[in-house]
């Protein structure tokens, strides 16, 4: 089942990018729109701070948000280590 789309395009996008990198888009939770899991999960990420990461529903700034999960993608040491 595919999941929906988030509100900000921006935001979107970067979604896009974590799923095309392995990552697992969650919708749904208290406060956040969803969350990313990281396809690896290994016992020497830099302590789960990248393993997961919170998707809001309504950032104050969209760009920023897309660009930090973004970060949290592309700094993630199993996936830097992969190639």
């Amino acid at each position: 089942m595919a999941r929906s789309p988030h509100p900000k395009k921006e935001v979107e996008q970067a979604l896009r990018h974590a799923e095309g990198q392995g990552w697992r888009v969650e919708v749904g939770g208290s406060h956040a729109w969803g969350r990313v899991y990281c396809p690896y999960n290994d016992q020497d990420c830099r302590c789960g701070e990248f393993c997961i990461a919170s998707v809001w529903s309504t950032p104050k700034n969209p760009g920023h948000h897309a660009r930090a999960l973004r970060r949290v993608v592309d700094n993630c040491t199993a996936n830097r280590r992969q190639g």
